[in-house]
């Protein structure tokens, strides 16, 4: 271990560093305007904008089209802050996403019955641009960027298939925050609490001219609430630059760097939970994280009817593990192999393209229609390697796995809305092609059968429609239906266990939803969106004894409500002593396996409902506080509804502070998380129960200028 924090260290004095000549650089820019700077440029959101908060995505934003789909927005300034990126209470407003949490920064996210870890059967973004280790091949979103960066959160529906890719469980956006106005504002802003928690962030930036910029660098630690190997370390930063060279043009440059390490704990039997929660049955596992990665940005107003968005990204994505042999489900390893670990690195570096063009146009007697069409294209090579350490808690061992990767993903898409006075139609069409292939070079746990040598290329076309009616002008019915898959991943093509074979005839997974919901607010105290929704997921993948195969059909039925109520807008009454929101939000699901080995089984994390509920509070501009709850039904970890497998329902409530105390120059948060101190779990793996934390408490101040 004393070797894994020294080389740690040295890359964390290298970003440091790197981050330090980003800050100066941008001193340096915004010197000659030092003089008479103002006193604080910050954007915020102020009170009176919360009533009118945006609860959807428009019909055209850039050149994206929304219009007939299902859409959410979470504004991280409606809210107190969230430390330690808490996507529980970032999220609190969202219906029916499932986050299954963890002792770890990762990230894990669900939808309708979809598998969460890592987010695999969504697509995550940020600005836009995939963050996934491997769009395809390893589509797992280890790491997402701090929320203390982001403006905002952006989710799309099951209809985003056509607009961002074909994975069935749409796509969420974290949209970081832009250049400050003003040529200069600096924030800071601190925070600990239980466990050691400690959380620092810095940001400095401005426009002057064309020019704007944004840097900045965050750091968290803890040690953890597992009695030991539940520490983790984060450190990210970076820095956005952006040209404005008229009022209809837009160059962004963006680079960060993200750099994670954490212990592994292990899971516990429900036995040991009961028990004791703390407790570790994994004293030297450990992952380690490193991502370097930068886009290119640009937008055009080409004309009063052309648009163009067109981004270029890449980068380098590094996942290392070291885990101990030997055990079992919430169990200390055990026996011979527990003298041994297994030591994994996977490398993925990506590069890609998104070209969109958006044109408004007159036809049919109508002139707004409007079509949006584009190319994208995704490149990945990863190599993979294995070795085996001759102690449980070796850094490095003999070499007994190693493969190359390789992806290529091309795309082309079109959707257009036709628009007929208060009618919207929305059809859209998506050509997906890949190209995967996968080399192995060493394979010890094959004695017999010829090392891997495998390619594959799938042309997928997708299909959707959308469609709204506008009732008045705060009220619309809206439906769409899109098609989705999931292509295979890369352990589908070379197994990862020793002795799993891949059956024969392995098909990629394919996905149809439907939706139709109404939508609006009443006044300016209510707005609503309540919906139903079927969905198909046919040929999942999945392990039968030691064969990954195509395991079964599910159909998922299901409901959903979401609401916003400013109780002292409805009541008359004036905000100067403070304004009251509530917010509801309730998801009803049906989710069942009709087909293959699991026929009549739950899908795993299909609870019959998420519920989430909760109560702000704010006084003008100078303080805001969030009482915040979530629930969520039993439901099963496992596809097979294994009975370790099993998670219980729970209901977690969450109090979130801030108040302002000089002006907009300081300011002070605090929190409690499972205020009522709820003994649940909301996540488990093959390991056993990762439980969750009890009350917990933070607090911390934000120094502007």
């Amino acid at each position: 271990m004393d070797r894994l924090r020294f080389v740690l260290s040295k890359k964390q004095t290298v970003l440091f560093y790197t981050w330090v000549l980003i800050s100066h650089a941008s001193l340096a820019a915004a010197d000659d305007a030092a003089e008479d700077r103002p006193t604080a440029t910050l954007k915020e959101v102020v009170v009176t904008a919360r009533k009118e908060r945006q609860a959807t995505l428009p019909d055209v934003q850039g050149a994206k089209l929304y219009a007939g789909k299902k859409t959410s927005v979470v504004d991280l300034g409606d809210a107190p802050p969230a430390v330690n990126s808490n996507y529980r209470q970032a999220l609190q407003t969202t219906p029916g996403l499932v986050l299954s949490e963890e002792t770890t920064p990762l990230f894990s996210l669900g939808y309708r019955g979809l598998n969460p870890d890592r987010a695999q059967f969504m697509q995550v973004l940020k600005d836009g641009v995939p963050i996934q280790a491997d769009l395809f091949g390893y589509p797992e979103a280890y790491y997402t960027p701090p929320l203390e960066v982001v403006d905002n959160i952006e989710f799309v529906r099951g209809g985003s298939a056509l607009m961002y890719g074909p994975e069935p469980g749409g796509a969420i956006n974290f949209v970081t925050q832009d250049p400050y106005e003003g040529p200069f504002s600096f924030l800071t802003q601190n925070s600990m609490g239980s466990h050691d928690f400690y959380s620092h962030t810095t940001a400095l930036g401005g426009t002057q001219g064309i020019l704007g910029h944004y840097d900045y660098f965050h750091h968290r630690q803890s040690q953890g609430f597992r009695e030991f190997n539940s520490q983790f370390e984060v450190y990210y930063g970076g820095v956005k630059v952006v040209v404005k060279p008229d009022p209809t043009a837009k160059w962004t440059v963006a680079f960060d760097l993200y750099e994670e390490t954490h212990g592994e704990p292990g899971g516990l039997t429900r036995t040991d939970f009961d028990v004791d929660l703390s407790k570790s049955t994994r004293l030297s596992d450990h992952f380690e994280l490193n991502r370097y990665y930068g886009t290119l940005a640009y937008e055009k107003e080409i004309s009063e009817a052309l648009f163009l968005d067109w981004k270029l990204f890449g980068g380098d994505y590094e996942r290392l593990s070291w885990r101990q042999r030997g055990g079992g489900f919430g169990t200390i390893p055990t026996g011979a192999n527990a003298s041994t670990n297994d030591i994994q690195r996977q490398e993925f570096y990506t590069a890609g393209t998104d070209l969109r063009l958006r044109r408004r146009y007159e036809a049919f007697g109508s002139a707004d229609h409007v079509l949006s069409a584009g190319m994208f294209y995704y490149h990945s090579d990863s190599p993979r390697e294995e070795k085996r350490g001759t102690t449980g808690d070796a850094l490095d061992g003999a070499i007994r796995k190693d493969s190359d990767r390789q992806m290529n993903y091309f795309s082309l898409f079109a959707e257009n809305v036709f628009k007929f006075g208060a009618l919207s139609v929305t059809p859209g069409l998506r050509l997906e092609n890949i190209w995967q292939g996968i080399r192995e070079n060493t394979n010890l746990d094959k004695t017999t059968a010829p090392l891997a040598d495998e390619s594959e290329y799938d042309f997928v076309p997708l299909f959707g429609v959308g469609a709204a009616y506008e009732i008045g002008p705060e009220l619309a019915l809206y439906g769409n239906w899109s098609e989705s898959y999931r292509p295979k991943v890369y352990a589908d093509a070379v197994p990862l266990g020793t002795n799993q074979v891949v059956s024969g005839d392995l098909d990629e997974g394919e996905a149809w939803q439907g939706e139709a919901g109404l939508r609006g607010r009443l006044a300016s105290f209510l707005v609503w969106d309540a919906s139903v929704f079927h969905m198909e997921f046919d040929r999942q993948t999945g392990t039968v004894g030691n064969t990954i195969q195509n395991v079964g059909d599910a159909e998922v039925d299901g409901a959903e409500l979401a609401m916003d109520f400013d109780l002292t807008d409805w009541l008359g009454q004036s905000a100067e002593r403070g304004s009251v929101h509530l917010f509801y939000n309730l998801t009803y699901l049906d989710a069942v396996f009709v087909a293959g080995p699991s026929t009549g089984l739950t899908p795993q994390y299909a609870p019959d409902y998420t519920m989430k509920a909760g109560i702000e509070y704010a006084i003008r501009e100078r303080f805001k506080a969030r009482l915040g709850g979530t629930f969520l039904d039993d439901h099963f970890g496992e596809d097979t509804n294994n009975p370790q497998r099993y998670l219980s329902s729970y209901k977690v409530w969450d109090l979130m502070l801030e108040g302002k105390l000089i002006g907009d120059s300081v300011s002070v948060f605090a929190g409690i998380n499972n205020l009522f101190n709820e003994r649940y779990f909301a996540r488990v793996t093959s390991v056993g129960i990762d439980p969750a934390d009890g009350r917990n408490y933070y607090a911390g101040a934000v120094l502007r200028w």
